[in-house]
């Protein structure tokens, strides 16, 4: 499967790119303009040049042949709020509309524990939650693309451990490889077609918790 990760220079872009090339699938380096892609392509990944600040007519053409699309574009915690809606929101939405237009109908978008709830938005990521809220909105309303939302906890550098749990109540944490590993997967199961996953460390093997999906 040719899989355009949009956003593959980031901390989980870069576990995705690697591992669905594990797997057997054919990633492609979504980047922007100004990111060097040379490591990318001395390792013989393809890179596309993605501006998530063009229209999405122009961001289809990079999409043209691609099996999929996951969205793990952000921001960045440096940036400021503006650049949050421009990329955080504005710039997903025109990515399913870009999907659409090249007529990639698989979806997988990686977004935050509790988006949905405003009631457990914490002050300061208040605009990140707005965005991913409103992003997921358009997502699942707007589009007619076969979608999976990903909502992973606080994210960690450690190890992957390969054990999850799916608690929509739930508080805690997750490792950014864990959630790569659970994307890869869920991008081969139709059982996750349609569906908002919060997503944790636990004590569920990847199977395990696809079967409860």
């Amino acid at each position: 499967m040719e899989v355009l990760v949009v956003g593959a220079n980031g901390q989980i872009g870069r576990q995705l790119v690697t591992q669905l090339r594990q797997r057997g699938d054919v990633p492609l380096a979504g980047l922007s303009p100004v990111e060097d892609g040379e490591d990318w392509e001395d390792l013989g990944v393809t890179v596309r040049r993605i501006d998530l600040l063009c229209k999405p007519e122009r961001l289809a053409s990079a999409m043209l042949g691609v099996d999929a699309v996951i969205f793990a574009a952000g921001s960045g915690g440096r940036t400021k709020d503006d650049m949050t809606l421009l990329i955080d929101l504005d710039g997903a939405v025109k990515t399913m509309q870009a999907a659409e237009i090249a007529g990639v109908s698989r979806f997988l978008m990686i977004s935050m524990l509790f988006a949905e709830d405003r009631n457990r938005w914490a002050d300061p990521l208040k605009p990140l939650y707005v965005a991913k809220f409103y992003a997921d909105h358009w997502l699942t309303h707007q589009t007619h693309l076969a979608y999976t939302i990903v909502e992973p906890g606080a994210l960690s550098f450690h190890a992957p451990t390969g054990r999850f749990q799916s608690d929509p109540l739930a508080v805690g944490s997750i490792s950014r490889a864990d959630v790569a590993a659970f994307l890869v997967a869920a991008l081969h199961d139709d059982r996750t077609i349609g569906k908002t996953v919060p997503l944790l460390s636990g004590t569920l093997s990847l199977p395990e918790l696809l079967d409860q999906l």
